[in-house]
C-alpha cells in the first residue's frame, strides 16, 4: 500500500468524523457549506462507480463506502434532520456550485484516459475534488466566524490533499 493514499485516506476522514462530531454533538450546521458536502458527494459517488465490479483489496472497497455513506450522511443530516437543517445558514451559502460541476464535467469530456463512462467520471471526479472545497471558503470568508470544530474540520479537509 503506498503510504501517501494511506496517509491522505486517514486525514480526509478525519476531517468527516471532525465534521460529524460537530454536527451530532452540537445538533448545529452553522459554519457549514452545504453545497460543498454535495459536491462531495457527487466526488465520492462518481470516482467509487466501480465499487460492485472491480475488486482491489477489502481495505480499498471498505473505504469507498465508508466515504460514499459519511458524505450521504451528512448531506442528509443538513438536509432533512430537523435540529440540524434549522442552523444551515442559506444567505450565506450562496455559492453557484452548479458552474463547479458543469465545467467539471466538460473538462472529463476533453481530458479523460479512455472514453468510457468509469473513466469520465473518474477524471469528472478528480476535477471536481479540486474545487469542492470553495464553496465552504466562500462560506468561511462571509460569516466571518469559525468555530474550533469548523476550522478543524477544513484544516484536515485541506491537509488530506497535501498528502
Amino acid at each position: 500500500m503506498n503510504i501517501f493514499r494511506l496517509a491522505g485516506d486517514m486525514t480526509h476522514l478525519l476531517s468527516i468524523l471532525v465534521l460529524l462530531l460537530k454536527i451530532y454533538a452540537t445538533k448545529s450546521c452553522s459554519g457549514v457549506s452545504r453545497k460543498t458536502q454535495e459536491l462531495y458527494a457527487i466526488v465520492f459517488v462518481a470516482r467509487y462507480l466501480d465499487l460492485f465490479t472491480d475488486f482491489i483489496s477489502v481495505y480499498n472497497s471498505i473505504m469507498k463506502v465508508v466515504f460514499i455513506a459519511s458524505s450521504l450522511a451528512i448531506v442528509w443530516c443538513m438536509r432533512f434532520h430537523p435540529m440540524v437543517r434549522r442552523s444551515y445558514n442559506r444567505e450565506l451559502d450562496t455559492f453557484r456550485h452548479y458552474f463547479l460541476v458543469g465545467g467539471s464535467f466538460a473538462l472529463a469530456l476533453v481530458w479523460h484516459e479512455k472514453f468510457t463512462v468509469q473513466d469520465v467520471f473518474w477524471a469528472f471526479s478528480i476535477y471536481l475534488e479540486a474545487v469542492a472545497i470553495l464553496p465552504q471558503l466562500v462560506l468561511l470568508q462571509r460569516s466571518g466566524n469559525v468555530d474550533n470544530l469548523t476550522g478543524q474540520y477544513v484544516f484536515f479537509l485541506g491537509y488530506g490533499h497535501f498528502c
